[in-house]
Order: structure tokens, then C-alpha cells, then sequence
């Protein structure tokens, strides 16, 4: 199968596909180091033409008066055309970040059905019709934004494209997408089959670069009316001040540092395989990964020697190996960033228990692999359990009773997801409401639904995407009020003498 023909180094800004203006830029397969194409970068002279294009093709009647069940048959026009290229749009996911084909398929699906989940919601969202206090009759109405900024990570581009993309259509907008500097292609052809599909070429922009240009020029634009990103914490503070400089409203998935907690009644089988896919699958590049592990004290000693012995079993290859469970990480700074934070964590005095080293094996030499790896020995205030690594990198940490654990789960600055086995559901409840997350899985990890909202507590978040009401997320909210009374406003009632 070949790679979907994204076309040669061209961008679709404000209703063209053309060249960039900015320099170009690799995009690299990180299982061999070989290059796949080269896309030069967005300016920001594109970018103010893509916000203005974007601003009148989003008042345009033939766009703005569309109604909810003709938007919805576009949307899912969208879901068609991904599921008809599927297979080619998951293998050129693939070779652009380096995850497992396996991923990057159910990554690919779960794209479309979001298309598909915002087509349906958009035909049976209602308005509201508040109860009247008076005599009048009154309503409210949600209205598009205009022009949507949404900034999208490399580990995850479609689905995290399509979780913005679509409700921001829904709601009537236009949008301007900036992915990864290094993972744009899935992006641009994602662009190409939403333009094929009917969506009017000036509504979806997609403007790869550097977030330092493109992106600040996305979130400073006067056009832009909202900011939706996914990514780092540190740029979402850039991004939130940006915001509250402008006033406008923005929602941001962001870090994690997410708590594994194994109970003493914890199935042993499906425990560890819950634990190394929440932090093991896609490499562990994942803002939910559930890197810090936390089993009883008394216990430890056999907890440690079943996930060392799986983990080390698992297998390393290119994305497009069936056999591969943990590919190479999406580029070869990213790897050589997690190899350092595991010299650092040795220097804070843990022990390596499994991995800890780029793979001296010779067919993955080319690559940007690093080994699963597992460490202990480390308080639970260490820079390695306080920071997000993301990477293949997890951290076992013993705790003695369930006030001790909740203490430990919550001592970091983010909130974003949680992980709990056990047989005891009344346990798992409480420890679910205790647990200071957004997300929380009980005996499964890392599953996700459209239809169901997702957020970040602390520094790992702001807003909530996903579900029905993210559709109202990308509108404003506008009451009117329907005069029933039979006289004039008594106050302004001219006297007769």
C-alpha cells in the first residue's frame, strides 16, 4: 500500500494549496531515519491570509445558513472519505511518527467516527427556552465564533485534528489547524479529502511550522476568536496568556503525570497488561500514560518481578511489523530528550530495573528506539515523578494504606488521568472521587469515547472537549427577548394632562 499522495510540498491556506513561505522542514521516519518528504513551513503573511479567508467564508450565506442537518450530511461526507482511504491514511500516520500500524488504524477510525459522533449531534442539539419572569418570551440562541485556532501535538495528529476540527465545523466556523512542525502530513491529507468531501477550501486551513511562528501568529491574530490546543504545559501557559491578553476563550489539553494504582485483590493477568498498555503503547508519548505505578508495600517485591518480566518481553520493531508492540519514538531529539531524563533519574538514585538505554540491536539501530524501562528507589517528590517524561519510562512507587496512597497519587501539579485495579468496586468508587484527575479508568486504561467529555484538573487542563456540548464550546451564547406585553414600558409612558 502506498502512502496517501499528499501533494508535494504544498499547504492549504485560505482556499489554495500552494508552497509555504516559511522554510522547509524533513519529515522523518523515525524507525529508519529516512526522510519522507519535505514541507516548507507556513508564513505569517499565510497565516493573516488564511484568517481572513477564513472570516468571510464563515459569513458567507452559503456557509452560515446552512442548516444543522446540511452541515451534518457534510460532516459525514468528511467520515466517508477517511474510512474509504483508511489504510493508506494510517500507514503514512506510520511513517510520520513512527507508531504502530495498529495504532495508527484505530487512530485513523477513531477520526472518522468523530466526524460522524459531531454529524449526529449537530441534528439533535437543541436550544434552550428559559422560563419567563415577565411578559415576554425568551431564548437562547448559540452563534458561531468565526475564525477557531487549533494547535494539535505529534503523537496522536488525526484523531487530535478531528476532535477539534469537527465540532468547531459544526458549530459553524472556520478553522485554522496547526500541526506538530514534525508530524504534518496526516494533517494536510486529512485537509485534502474534508476539501474533496464539500467542506469550502476556505474553512480549514492547515499551517504546519514552529509554534513559536505560527502558532503565535494563529493566537494573535485579531480574526481568531478562540484557541482550542492540545500539547505542553509550558506552551499552554504561553497560549493562555496570549488568551487572556485578547480576552478570548480557550481550551487546552495539557501534561500529565498520571497515577497506576494496584490494589492488593488486582488480577495479576490483567493488571500488568492494563499497566504496560496505559504506559507502554504508543510509546509512551501520551498525555494519560500512566507512568507512575503504585503498588502496596507489602507486595512490592512480587508486583516489581511481574512487570520487569513483561516488560521485558515486550517487542520493539518499526510501526508497519505486525509484531511490534512499542515502535520508535516520533523523532530522534524526542528520544535522545528521554534517554537524558533517565540519566538524570539515576543521578536522584533509582534504580534501572529494566531498559534504561537506546536498543544496541542491529535492525533497530537506524531508529529512534528506547527501551521500555522501569524504575524504583525514588521518593515520591523526585523530579522523575514530578515531570512528565513522555516516553516508554515508568516509576513503581510502594505505598502503605489508602490514605498514604491518595496522598502520593495527588502530589504532582497535574490532573489528567488515573488507573485503578481491583475486585472491590466500592474501593475502586472511592478511590476514583479521592483521586484528583479527569479521567479515571477502573480495571481498563486508556479508553476512550467520543460521546463522553474529557478534561484536566490543576496544570492539566482547562476546558472540556469531547461529548455533545463541545459544539458549544466553539459558539456564543446569545439570549433574546420576545416582547408579549399589550402596553408600552410603563416607565416611558408619555403623561396625558
Amino acid at each position: 500500500m502506498q502512502p496517501f499522495p499528499v501533494p508535494p510540498d504544498e499547504i492549504p491556506a485560505g482556499g489554495q494549496w500552494l508552497r509555504g513561505g516559511g522554510p522547509a522542514s524533513a519529515c522523518v521516519d523515525p524507525a529508519d531515519g529516512s526522510t519522507v518528504t519535505s514541507i516548507h513551513a507556513a508564513d505569517s503573511a499565510q497565516v493573516d491570509a488564511a484568517a481572513r479567508a477564513g472570516a468571510a467564508a464563515a459569513a458567507d450565506p452559503a456557509w452560515r445558513d446552512l442548516l444543522p442537518h446540511q452541515r451534518a450530511r457534510l460532516l459525514s461526507r468528511v467520515a466517508d472519505a477517511i474510512e474509504d482511504h483508511a489504510e493508506q491514511l494510517a500507514l503514512l500516520q506510520t511513517r510520520n511518527t513512527g507508531k504502530a500500524l495498529g495504532e495508527t488504524r484505530a487512530l485513523v477510525a477513531s477520526a472518522a467516527g468523530t466526524f460522524r459522533y459531531y454529524a449526529a449531534a449537530l441534528e439533535t442539539l437543541e436550544g434552550e427556552l428559559p422560563p419567563s419572569r415577565g411578559a415576554h418570551l425568551t431564548m437562547s440562541v448559540h452563534e458561531p465564533i468565526g475564525v477557531v485556532g487549533a494547535i494539535t501535538p505529534w503523537n496522536s495528529p488525526i484523531a487530535s485534528d478531528a476532535q477539534k476540527i469537527a465540532p468547531a465545523l459544526a458549530a459553524g466556523n472556520a478553522v485554522l489547524l496547526k500541526p506538530a512542525e514534525a508530524t504534518p502530513l496526516v494533517s494536510l491529507a486529512l485537509a485534502r479529502l474534508a476539501h474533496d468531501a464539500g467542506v469550502p477550501p476556505a474553512l480549514l486551513s492547515v499551517l504546519p511550522g514552529p509554534g513559536s511562528v505560527v502558532g503565535d501568529a494563529i493566537a494573535r491574530h485579531p480574526l481568531v476568536g478562540k484557541l482550542a490546543f492540545t500539547g505542553g504545559t509550558a506552551t499552554g501557559r504561553v497560549l493562555g496568556r496570549i488568551a487572556a491578553d485578547r480576552i478570548i476563550p480557550v481550551t487546552m489539553e495539557l501534561g500529565g503525570k498520571s497515577p497506576t494504582i494496584v490494589c492488593e485483590d488486582a488480577d495479576a493477568e490483567e493488571t500488568v497488561a492494563g499497566i504496560l498498555y496505559g504506559i507502554f503503547s504508543s510509546t509512551g508519548q501520551s498525555c494519560i500514560a500512566g507512568s507512575r505505578i503504585f503498588v502496596p508495600r507489602k507486595h512490592y517485591a512480587e508486583w516489581a518481578a511481574r512487570l520487569i518480566s513483561a516488560t521485558s518481553a515486550l517487542r520493539l520493531g518499526p510501526g508497519t511489523d505486525p509484531a511490534t508492540q512499542v515502535g520508535p519514538l516520533a523523532t530522534f531529539a524526542h528520544r535522545d530528550k528521554v534517554a537524558a531524563m533517565v540519566d538524570r533519574a539515576r543521578e536522584e538514585g533509582a534504580q534501572v530495573l529494566c531498559g534504561g538505554h537506546i536498543p544496541d540491536e542491529e535492525r533497530l539501530s537506524r531508529g529512534a528506539y528506547y527501551l521500555p524501562t522501569l524504575l524504583d528507589g525514588l521518593a515520591p517528590d523526585a523530579k522523575t515523578c514530578q515531570e512528565e517524561i513522555f516516553g516508554p519510562v515508568g516509576v513503581l512507587l510502594p505505598y502503605d494504606d489508602e490514605d498514604d496512597l491518595v496522598a502520593k497519587a495527588n502530589s504532582t501539579v497535574y490532573g489528567l488521568a488515573c488507573g485503578i485495579w481491583t475486585a472491590d468496586y466500592r474501593r475502586a468508587l472511592r478511590l476514583a472521587r479521592r483521586v484528583e484527575a479527569g479521567t479515571v479508568w477502573i480495571n481498563t486504561y486508556k479508553q476512550f469515547s467520543i460521546s463522553t467529555p474529557f478534561s484536566g484538573t490543576k496544570e492539566s487542563g482547562l476546558g472540556t472537549d469531547k461529548g455533545r456540548t463541545a459544539i458549544r464550546s466553539y459558539q456564543r451564547q446569545k439570549s433574546l427577548y420576545l416582547n408579549l406585553a399589550d402596553e408600552p414600558i410603563p416607565w416611558a409612558r408619555v403623561s396625558r394632562s
